[in-house]
């Protein structure tokens, strides 16, 4: 029997009942697909998964793709480990930010496979994008629907947080850039959340850096208010789930001294409207 427990009054919710080593029904499939769009991220505890079972879950649910700027992990290019080992002080992806957001079709979704964990801390916090563009006054909203973002990965480049895996990733480091509206609507709830995030959004498109950087800095500010978050505390065989349409993510830099290793797949999404 599939159940969810919220775990915050603004999104994610843990769900049981659910074992992903084993192909899911077509019921329990679009009863787990139902849960996330309404909780954006939902989670699963104690997963005894390997690649490949890991890799079957997330073709039952998307189509897996490969991270544009990290190598894949040895016989799986669509599985990248996200790692921060004792002597790093930087996490990979340690700001608050939607899945590589500075590409032309940014991905619907990804999900995060816990392997190894430190002895406290490394949780990740997610945040809700539909409550935070609600929140804004009428005439804020209509200004922002008429404006579109431009998304660079140059702007994570020098956060410095994929330093690390991208030297050793083997892969060639390319600059992306996408414009994107600043007001996304869900193409599969048709609800309208905002769609910019501090660690890729530069600007407005027709604006310069100076002009935008008031008003982006007041809307990520905003995104990240404690009453549109939630906080998950991770453990070896834990998952997360999280729609890259709605919600950001940001994990918690707790540790150092500790390795945290965690497996991360993307799915493909559509180009943002």
């Amino acid at each position: 029997m599939i159940a969810a427990q919220r775990i915050s009054g603004a999104l994610g919710a843990e769900i049981s009942g659910v074992d992903l080593s084993r192909p899911l029904s077509k019921a329990d499939l679009a009863e787990v697909r139902r849960l996330w769009l309404e909780h954006l991220v939902v989670f699963f505890r104690d997963q005894e998964l390997d690649g490949k079972r890991y890799m079957a879950f997330a073709r039952q649910f998307g189509e897996p793709v490969e991270y544009p700027m990290v190598k894949g992990i040895e016989g799986f290019p669509k599985i990248i480990e996200v790692k921060k080992l004792e002597h790093e002080r930087i996490p990979f992806g340690g700001i608050w930010h939607t899945d590589t957001a500075y590409l032309d079709r940014p991905p619907m979704a990804s999900m995060l496979l816990a392997r190894e964990i430190p002895p406290f801390g490394g949780d990740t916090l997610f945040a809700n994008m539909y409550l935070a563009f609600e929140s804004l006054s009428p005439g804020l909203k209509k200004l922002l629907e008429g404006l579109r973002a431009v998304n660079s990965s140059t702007k994570a480049d020098a956060s410095m947080t994929r330093e690390d895996a991208i030297k050793i990733s083997g892969k060639e480091i390319k600059k992306y850039s996408a414009e994107h509206p600043v007001v996304r609507t869900h193409p599969e709830t048709g609800r309208k959340a905002l769609y910019v995030n501090s660690g890729h959004t530069l600007r407005f498109a027709g604006w310069t850096e100076e002009e935008s950087a008031p008003l982006l800095k007041f809307l990520f500010d905003i995104q990240i208010k404690p009453e549109f978050t939630c906080r998950f505390a991770w453990r070896p065989g834990s998952i997360a789930l999280w729609d890259n349409r709605c919600a950001q993510h940001n994990p918690v830099n707790d540790y150092h001294g500790y390795r945290r290793v965690m497996h991360r797949i993307t799915l493909a999404g559509d180009v943002p409207a």
